[in-house]
């Protein structure tokens, strides 16, 4: 910056000036003392001089069409002889919401003016014309509140210094701000609400071999919800535990699709690559089922329909050898069917299923399983031990 004035000093001395606002804010009772003690300032910061008639004109009239005689903009900043802005000031405590017709009055009778900003001292908000060319637009493209400041607040008002003042460049900034506070808004929306289209999306993306029916997405809509908040919370994770990489350092890795996923709500419980991998091969077992995964700080599961207590098969891989056992009592048949597929049975029932591809070779069991769990009469006897005994494996 010229002048001697470093980015990091003008960096500083907006941090100062967001401490002025802070301190004195509180006593600038009238429009007068506002725009003494905290827009003036603000212009200096910004190199417009307001003692220097060559960059700033209070009380600017020129003459703007259909404008009264008696109205005139509070301060306009001048770049090479030129009007660039215009500023309309009110007191601290004024609401700046419907002061902007006045303002975009101003505006619109003058080509040369880029940007509008009207100002509490504590609130600005800036305006451009993006919609049509030379009208001012109804709502801001920026807004800084210098009593709770965004972080990038400093690097935002860089640009309307004076000797960085570059219309063309203060358009693509508005436009850039437009856009990103669609997007964040857009995207912040999709993530709440998470509804079906985005669902589906999801679901394409992610090559789920399925027919995208309103039943199944309908099915897997708190999933997608899991998954998201379990993405989020790992990105900031990683985002504050890894050091600031330098510029010169190579990109990071691709994430790892195996990778763990921990629990936002509980990092007891990992989801492991293998047993995502259970649920898919599942899934490719069954197609068209409801099926959801769900993990607890003891076993895996997966389950049909959305209950809890109707679960195809449990799956512990965090044994010296994983084991794997299914809802239905194991009978001959099944044992005859982990003998062919080269499984060993262990202990109650238990099978030992060292890598998910096995699940394959037990097919014909996950077919049986499913069955089990559609058959309602399966439910009715003994409903309040089962519960109970669900209660306590969830635990």
């Amino acid at each position: 910056m010229s002048g001697g004035v470093s980015v990091e000093e003008f960096k500083q001395r907006i941090a100062q000036h967001v401490e002025h606002v802070k301190n004195v804010g509180m006593h600038c009772s009238t429009e007068e003392t506002t725009k003494q003690a905290l827009i003036l300032p603000l212009l200096g910061i910004l190199g417009f001089n307001p003692y220097d008639p060559t960059r700033v004109r209070a009380e600017y009239g020129a003459d703007f069409p259909g404008v009264k005689v008696t109205e005139r903009v509070d301060y306009a900043l001048f770049t090479g002889g030129l009007p660039v802005m215009f500023i309309e000031a009110k007191s601290y405590s004024q609401d700046l919401t419907n002061h902007c017709p006045q303002l975009s009055r101003y505006y619109n009778a003058t080509p040369e003016v880029t940007v509008a900003a009207i100002t509490n001292g504590r609130e600005w908000r800036f305006f451009t014309d993006l919609v049509n060319r030379n009208i001012m637009d109804r709502e801001p493209f920026m807004t800084i509140h210098f009593d709770a400041p965004r972080e990038d607040a400093a690097e935002q008002l860089h640009r309307f210094h004076h000797d960085q003042f570059q219309p063309d460049t203060l358009r693509a900034l508005a436009e850039e701000s437009i856009y990103l506070s669609a997007f964040r808004s857009t995207i912040t929306s999709m993530l709440r609400e998470c509804d079906l289209e985005f669902v589906k999306y999801v679901a394409s993306r992610a090559s789920i071999q399925r027919t995208f029916t309103s039943k199944f997405l309908e099915s897997v809509q708190p999933l997608v919800k899991h998954a998201m908040a379990q993405s989020i919370s790992a990105m900031v994770a990683t985002s504050l535990s890894e050091p600031e990489r330098r510029p010169d350092a190579p990109e990071p890795a691709e994430p790892d699709g195996n990778a763990p996923i921990v629990d936002p709500d509980n990092d007891k419980i990992v989801t492991t690559g293998d047993e995502r991998r259970l649920y898919d091969i599942c899934c490719d077992i069954l197609p068209g089922e409801e099926l959801q995964w769900r993990d607890t700080e003891t076993y895996f599961t997966v389950t049909h329909g959305g209950r809890s207590n109707r679960w195809l098969f449990r799956f512990w891989g965090d044994r010296r050898r994983p084991t794997i056992q299914f809802i239905e009592p194991i009978t001959d048949a099944h044992r005859a069917e982990a003998a062919r597929a080269g499984l060993d049975i262990g202990s109650g029932g238990q099978i030992i299923l060292d890598k998910p591809e096995n699940l394959y070779r037990l097919a014909g069991m996950v077919r049986d399983a499913l069955g089990y769990c559609k058959n309602d009469e399966n439910f009715r006897r003994s409903r309040g031990a089962r519960d109970l005994t669900e209660s306590a494996d969830d635990n």
